[in-house]
């Protein structure tokens, strides 16, 4: 195991649980990093919630079925709580010494306080299978050979992706399907056409609205530096990143640059006047089953509450369902429908398998998830079965789903969303009804996933 992060944690305890021995490298405090402040196992470094603690929520069923397989990150942040309303929130620094202190006191957990590089990889893998979970900060030395073991093109170190919303809360009545010119299929894109004074007012609200604060390591400046320094040297950073610069910055450029540039009409007629728009912002399928859209070119820092506000604003998009918010942020993560396989063993490396944020999902607990889940597949390598792909309709089978799923579009990380999970055929126009099924279906496929694991006993 490489890095003592949430994915990590989990990976080497289940394993260890399982009755392997695991040596688990993790350099902090030795060495730390721009982002972390101790040198607990699992530290917080942003917030200190797990999300929504609701059955009947998307994160609720993923913990659901991590607690099902033995998590130890979520046992211990149940016994670490704080008050956080429906959220599943902790105190960071006992839940931090906690889990530090838990693994390093298991009889199968070897801790190692070294870097491992590249050069330890080979000698690591006559030795047994390979968990890489570095995470958003792994070293230049072992992105560099993950971007030679995946193709250079495949490799991703920031996470600029635009929001994305459920097709289902999409108004069609003034949204309407065409590609420009024509070119490609007709539902290739959807298109939210703007008349001018309403774009004018869209602007204004996009340039006028409040930024998340960028942290130093992302900016690679000082920890104390004013806030003007840190986003200058962000700007200037991203430049170098084909696609990075945020929408609001465009805006800020010219009334007119996102109409000359992301949101040209070009190409595009509105059916309802029969007329080109003056201008238009596009939405992209997420996935195949096109339950997903997201907004192109709108990679934004906007928080999050002043995006809801502001892309409300979109004609057709009033009622937006947001299931990830735009950001652009320091990140390391691959393309994982081009590079792993459905068991997150790298198709290039055997025996190398990624976990937590490299693979492409989202958040602490996504992260912890699939820690987990390359745990999984290890175990069943290592006592001579395959791991069993698990069905969409549960919490871990739409993760895979996503990190599988080789729809042509710019692959981004993705936490958990009901949009992720397959609808009822024919769909009922009522949410509540939609909702219900998918929790269903999600409680019996995970019961039926379940059932075909090898699973530590007790």
């Amino acid at each position: 195991m490489v890095g003592a992060g949430f994915a990590g944690v989990e990976a080497a305890w289940f394993l260890a649980e399982a009755g392997h021995s695991v040596r688990l490298f993790e350099m902090r405090p030795k060495h730390q990093t721009p982002a972390h402040t101790t040198g607990h196992f699992a530290e917080l470094v942003c917030s200190n919630s797990f999300k929504s603690k609701l059955p009947t929520s998307p994160a609720g069923q993923l913990k659901a079925e991590m607690l099902a397989l033995g998590s130890i990150v979520l046992r211990i942040a149940e016994e670490c709580s704080v008050p956080g309303g429906e959220a599943l929130a902790v105190d960071r620094d006992r839940f931090g010494e906690q889990v530090t202190r838990t693994l390093r006191e298991h009889p199968r957990i070897e801790v190692i306080e070294e870097v491992f590089g590249p050069g330890d990889l080979e000698s690591a893998r006559r030795l047994g299978p390979v968990i890489l979970s570095t995470g958003p900060l792994t070293s230049p030395e072992l992105s560099e050979w993950l971007a030679q073991a995946t193709g250079r093109e495949h490799l991703y170190f920031y996470d600029a992706v635009s929001p994305t919303v459920e097709a289902s809360s999409l108004d069609r009545s003034i949204i309407f399907a065409q590609s420009r010119y024509d070119k490609g299929e007709g539902d290739d894109y959807l298109n939210c056409p703007f008349e001018k004074d309403h774009y004018l007012a869209f602007v204004e609200a996009l340039i006028t609205a409040e930024r998340a604060p960028i942290h130093a390591f992302e900016a690679g400046g000082k920890r104390d530096a004013e806030p003007q320094e840190q986003e200058a040297a962000f700007l200037e950073k991203i430049k170098y990143f084909s696609g990075c610069t945020p929408i609001e910055a465009i805006a800020e450029k010219g009334v007119r640059s996102l109409a000359f540039g992301n949101f040209k009409p070009v190409g595009l007629t509105d059916p309802r006047t029969d007329r080109r728009p003056y201008a238009a912002l596009q939405l992209r399928p997420e996935n195949r089953e096109k339950t997903l859209y997201s907004l192109v070119a709108c990679q934004t820092r906007l928080k999050w509450g002043e995006q809801k506000r502001v892309f409300r604003m979109v004609p057709g998009l009033s009622d937006a369902e947001f299931v990830r918010y735009g950001v652009i942020h320091r990140n390391t993560y691959v393309d994982a429908p081009r590079v792993l396989e459905a068991t997150l063993e790298l198709k290039s490396e055997p025996r190398v398998y990624l976990a937590g944020q490299l693979t492409g999902v989202e958040g602490y607990v996504e992260s912890a998830a699939f820690g987990l889940y390359a745990a999984l597949a290890v175990h069943h390598s290592l006592v001579g079965t395959s791991l069993p792909v698990p069905a969409k309709e549960c919490a871990y089978g739409a993760l895979v789903g996503h990190l599988q799923d080789d729809t042509q579009r710019e692959f981004a990380p993705m936490n958990i969303n009901w949009g992720l999970f397959p609808s009822p055929e024919p769909r009922p126009r009522d949410k509540a009804a939609v909702r219900a099924f998918k929790i269903d279906a999600a409680g019996r496929a995970f019961a039926e996933w379940r059932a075909l694991l090898d699973l530590p006993k007790g």
